[in-house]
């Protein structure tokens, strides 16, 4: 097995400066995963990332929005197309940051599909809340939707999006919300109580792709057992079903129990859980293509580095050991870098991340009427049965 990991340092001047989006996650997750020894796995290839073209962005994005946001990278005050607000500050350099993520991602599904690795991981990207015309949500060019714009130039004409993150990846849908080809898929915290306000049941795809937009409304709260359950009671059967090429994966990691931006309560065992689902379905469902990127997360130091660096070592080959003890190393520099922050000292919480399956009930909990719900509303669009816990 090959994996391409597409990774320079380059990709850390995606910076909005005193933000949430903080790009020492991405420095903390890789300097942890080559720590472990994961970067150094046999079949591992690192490449340097490269920007992605005007042209390459304008599959995804409106041109007029392009040339705004080259305006905003001179330093000018640009207050238009969802910039210049707390959410998306400008900053110097803001488009040749955002081409390159864009690029790396690009890169890594390209790759997969063409043969030319089995796998591939994007670890600064997953800006998924990113819109044709607009930034929105740290957001400016939506590197997941170039990527599987790419592969449907090259022929695909199954491609799936899950996405793990704790919001909906509503630029993703928005991108493919009407192409029958792309299967988005996302499992998140309610749009009642968290942004961006999208990914209800019943948003299901647009006239010209019925079943295409399948959305798992999560209530605050939700953890491991839960999240666990009605991933596994809607993601492997829609999959099944859509038979993808390629399967792309959004991976933030924002579900966290200590996230600062979120409410639910996953562990890190939890998190590693979902990666080995995906995994999984990954070689069943898509002959083992499968490509993978970060996301949202902001427990910086606490959560993060060890979530991604248990997704890289996933995709890499064997998981790590959830009781592994991190390197007094990156201990040294996690304190350096963020000496506020919670410090972790193994690759665990303690978590439980055993789960048990989703059956319809007289006494449904909230996970389970929204889980319900999510069936109710697509499963009959794949000739599923939304009762039936076989389907």
């Amino acid at each position: 097995m090959s994996t391409l990991v597409v990774w320079d340092e380059r990709l850390l001047r995606y910076d909005m400066g005193d933000h949430p989006l903080d790009p020492v996650r991405v420095e903390l997750t890789m300097a942890l995963a080559r720590g472990l020894g994961v970067l150094d796995r046999p079949g591992v290839v690192l490449e340097r990332a490269e920007p992605a073209t005007d042209e390459m962005l304008a599959t995804v994005h409106d041109r007029d929005y392009i040339a705004v946001v080259k305006a905003a990278s001179t330093g000018r005050r640009i207050s238009i197309m969802g910039l210049g607000t707390t959410d998306n500050p400008t900053f110097e350099g803001m488009h040749e940051a955002s081409a390159l993520i864009a690029g790396a991602t690009r890169r890594a599904a390209e790759a997969v599909w063409l043969g030319q690795a089995d796998r591939a991981v994007s670890i600064s990207g997953g800006l998924h809340h990113a819109m044709h015309d607009r930034a929105s949500g740290f957001c400016v060019y939506n590197d997941p939707a170039v990527a599987i714009k790419r592969v449907l130039e090259l022929g695909a004409e199954r491609v799936a999006y899950v996405d793990v993150d704790v919001h909906h990846g509503d630029g993703v849908q928005d991108a493919f919300y009407d192409d029958p080809r792309v299967l988005t898929i996302s499992l998140h915290e309610s749009p009642r109580t968290l942004f961006p306000g999208t990914g209800y049941p019943d948003e299901t795809g647009g006239p010209g792709a019925p079943g295409s937009a399948v959305n798992v409304a999560l209530p605050p709260g939700t953890g491991d057992a839960g999240w666990l359950r009605a991933f596994h009671a809607v993601v492997p059967g829609v999959l099944r079903a859509f038979r993808p090429q390629l399967l792309f994966t959004q991976c933030g990691a924002d579900t966290y129990r200590h996230d600062p931006l979120a409410n639910l309560w996953l562990t890190i065992d939890g998190q590693r859980a979902a990666y080995l689902a995906l995994r999984d379905l990954a070689a069943e469902v898509a002959g083992g293509k499968w490509v993978a990127s970060g996301g949202g997360g902001y427990a910086l130091v606490e959560c993060v580095p060890r979530a991604w660096t248990h997704l890289l070592a996933v995709m890499t080959g064997e998981p790590l050991d959830p009781g592994l003890p991190i390197p007094q190393e990156w201990q040294d520099l996690a304190t350096a870098r963020r000496p506020e922050h919670p410090l972790p000292t193994t690759m665990t919480d303690g978590g439980d991340a055993t789960w048990t399956p989703w059956v319809p009930g007289e006494s449904p909990d909230a996970v389970d009427r929204a889980v319900m719900a999510t069936r109710r509303a697509v499963f009959p669009f794949f000739g599923l049965d939304p009762h039936d816990p076989r389907d």
